[in-house]
């Protein structure tokens, strides 16, 4: 085990993946010479070359529809967004070739990608870098979505993405990258610390895709969530006095239908948590499924917190993501019922 960012963490499962398949490359803006924007690909161009991690021209559609070509002819393409924001030109290829292709190829084609995007705020990056798009993805019949929250899951997650046969989007959040988050939304002058926060496996350790965690066990409610919005659920626990169960989703999709289903039956009570905004986002599938599985079980309606229905606001970002305070809320909330 080694003490790792979340940065160091994919950092090292690019080059365990590219170490042990030579088919795998990593492609994007800035990736190769100057190892990304936040420097998640830092010194693979060194070491594995300039044919199996180069930078490309600023064409989200051109990256992406490469891929998929580069994909469907067997090599296994690990492509960086340096933004998720960024991805709306590629999203046609994402939507129409790469989600597609096994199906409308009768599965004489296949497209093993994965694309990965930082997402979410935290850098004060606005409308234009601080998005967090994972329900346009997990709409697409054909793509799997995977968010992780700690170094060891986004270290894990990503090799079990690469070695995934069909495409994989990789949401990383950007809150996370460099360092602990208490959870804690009163932080502008400080988005993130410094310092290692996780240990992480050496080598090839997988994490299975479509499995939850939980990461508190409790009685009274469940506390659906994923991504940076885990550290704000478990701050908001601590100060609820409720006995909260939190589980970390990991995949988005596939879901594990079966540990939610499970933890709902047992406490009878649910809140759905993410920083995106509210409408449409997958909170409201979360929701749907635990209605339609869990309805005979549940003693309180299920609760949404999550982001302004706004364009991301700059000034007011550490108010636009839920905190603790709001998560609090709602945990009493469905208590009341």
């Amino acid at each position: 085990m080694t003490r790792m960012t979340m940065i160091e963490a994919i950092r090292d499962a690019h080059a365990v993946a590219m170490e042990a398949d030579d088919d795998v490359i990593v492609m994007g803006e800035d990736v190769g010479f100057f190892g990304g924007v936040f420097r998640c690909t830092a010194g693979l161009q060194q070491r594995f070359g300039v044919d199996r991690c180069f930078d490309t021209p600023i064409s989200e559609l051109g990256i992406v529809g490469t891929a998929v070509g580069m994909a469907a002819y067997g090599l296994k393409p690990v492509v960086e967004i340096q933004f998720a924001d960024y991805m709306y030109p590629g999203y046609d290829q994402i939507v129409s070739e790469a989600a597609r292709l096994r199906y409308r190829s009768a599965g004489e084609f296949t497209c093993p990608m994965v694309v990965r995007m930082p997402t979410g705020g935290g850098i004060y990056g606005a409308q234009t870098h601080s998005q967090s798009p994972e329900a346009l993805f997990t709409h697409v019949a054909g793509l799997k979505t995977v968010v992780p929250s700690n170094p060891a899951d986004a270290k894990g997650l990503l090799l079990a993405a690469i070695a995934e046969p069909d495409p994989v989007i990789f949401l990383e959040p950007k809150r996370l990258y460099n360092g602990p988050y208490d959870g804690h939304h009163d932080r502008p002058s400080v988005p993130w610390s410094k310092h290692p926060d996780g240990e992480v496996g050496n080598g090839h350790c997988i994490t299975p895709l479509g499995k939850a965690r939980v990461m508190r066990e409790g009685t009274q409610a469940t506390l659906l969530t994923y991504g940076t919005m885990v550290h704000v659920a478990l701050a908001a626990v601590e100060e609820a006095g409720v006995d909260v169960e939190v589980i970390d989703l990991r995949t988005l999709l596939p879901l594990d239908l079966d540990a939610i289903v499970a933890s709902v039956n047992k406490t009878g009570r649910c809140v759905v948590l993410h920083e995106a905004t509210l409408t449409s986002g997958f909170g409201a599938e979360l929701a749907a499924q635990v209605q339609a599985e869990c309805f005979y079980h549940l003693e309180a309606p299920v609760l949404r917190v999550a982001g302004w229905d706004t364009p991301y606001p700059h000034a007011q970002e550490w108010d636009y993501f839920p905190g603790p305070d709001r998560v609090r809320r709602a945990i009493e909330t469905v208590m009341e019922d």
